[in-house]
């Protein structure tokens, strides 16, 4: 059987020097998914086609395919740059934050009571646009504020009556007792 080679297009061919770069990345790379796709990188400068290379890598074969158009229209530092997007609608980084709080961790400490909507107009001042009560408390979530307000009081707390009843136990106070908690 005569073996047929099939050549490569002219924009997807890797030279020795380009080689030398994927390997040298591929060794120094230490995140696992840049280095699956390195790893695709260097399989095609060795000369493997997209089939075998994405038995190899578990990759299909359009995606080798568009790793090896983004090599040869980018280069390797393409790949080394983050490109994931979303979960980026902050209103204000993470610093700027940090620093709306530090004036109301410093009325905090002087013994003010600070209220949500008092820290809502201050961020909404700061993003220059009026935000959800959500955008805020997420904010407190992020920098490990929490609500420290006490309950005014216990939801199951007994009455006055009954508590006064409870504490002088007395055969008489005993029959007041059992009528005063059976009315519940």
């Amino acid at each position: 059987m005569a073996w047929r080679v099939i050549e490569m297009p002219k924009t997807y061919l890797i030279n020795e020097q380009q080689k030398e770069e994927i390997e040298t990345q591929l060794k120094a790379t230490k995140d696992a998914k840049l280095y699956k796709k390195i790893q695709v990188l260097n399989y095609r400068a060795q000369g493997y086609k997209n089939s075998k290379i994405a038995e190899l890598t578990g990759y299909s074969k359009s995606r080798v395919s568009a790793l090896a158009c983004e090599y040869a229209k980018n280069g390797i530092e393409y790949f080394l740059k983050e490109h994931r997007q979303g979960g980026n609608n902050r209103n204000l980084s993470y610093e700027e934050e940090k620093a709306l709080l530090k004036t109301f961790e410093e009325q905090a400490t002087k013994g003010y009571i600070i209220t949500i909507d008092a820290i809502r107009q201050a961020y909404d001042a700061a993003c220059g646009k009026e935000t959800a009560y959500a955008s805020v408390y997420y904010m407190l979530e992020r920098h490990g504020w929490r609500k420290l307000m006490p309950r005014s009081k216990h939801p199951n707390k007994a009455s006055d009556e009954a508590i006064k009843a409870s504490k002088k136990l007395t055969p008489l106070s005993r029959e007041k007792w059992k009528i005063l908690t059976q009315e519940k």
